[in-house]
């Protein structure tokens, strides 16, 4: 049995509406999530308030807080809708009893646990060793899907950079880039709604 097997048998399906949490940080959490439809943002909100974007989760994507899921900790980041979603709850304590006698599903969890650290591993190089502008392109190149949907508020706490220095380097790209479909543009919002991103 493969993961998706044993999340369509014990997961249970749930609906989220846009700006709904899957869990808050600071609370627990014992589940795995499925996303089927939606899209989701993993976030931290550090001691005086400022968020963080871990990363966005877009359909037939995993994703849980092991800490608490296993540790019994409390969950060191929030997940939230940032769409209506259709998800599979999945108890993680049925995922880890049911991969201790079923060698199929563990290999499985393996091989998913080995994509959970590779993203990371990426993550943390990019942070480390690109600068700005140049994680602001692989983010456009890699997931314009994902950009055509957030806030540019979004997209800048993902960068880890700030709204007006987002705004310098997508006119640097607009001005330097031969390609069109290489940068994304801000639409026009009404007053006090937020700003969406889109590519061009």
């Amino acid at each position: 049995m493969n993961f998706m097997a044993l999340a369509k048998t014990i997961g249970k399906p749930i609906k989220k509406k846009k700006g709904e949490h899957l869990f808050q940080q600071g609370t627990n959490s014992h589940c795995i999530y499925w996303l089927g439809s939606g899209l989701l943002k993993a976030y931290y909100t550090t001691s005086d308030g400022k968020e963080l974007i871990k990363s966005f989760i877009s359909p037939e994507n995993i994703i849980g807080n092991l800490s608490s899921a296993y540790s019994g900790e409390p969950c060191s980041f929030g997940l939230m809708c940032l769409e209506d979603s259709q998800l599979l709850e999945i108890p993680f304590a049925a995922i880890y009893k049911h991969s201790q006698t079923d060698h199929a599903l563990a290999n499985h969890m393996v091989e998913l646990l080995l994509q959970l650290a590779m993203k990371k591993e990426k993550r943390e190089y990019e942070f480390l060793c690109l600068s700005a502008e140049e994680r602001y392109r692989a983010f456009v190149q890699e997931a314009p899907d994902v950009v055509s949907k957030i806030t540019q508020n979004d997209l800048a706490k993902y960068l880890g950079i700030t709204g007006v220095g987002l705004s310098r380097i997508k006119k640097r790209v607009k001005g330097t880039s031969k390609n069109s479909d290489f940068f994304c543009e801000s639409k026009e919002a009404p007053p006090g709604e937020p700003q969406f991103t889109w590519c061009k």
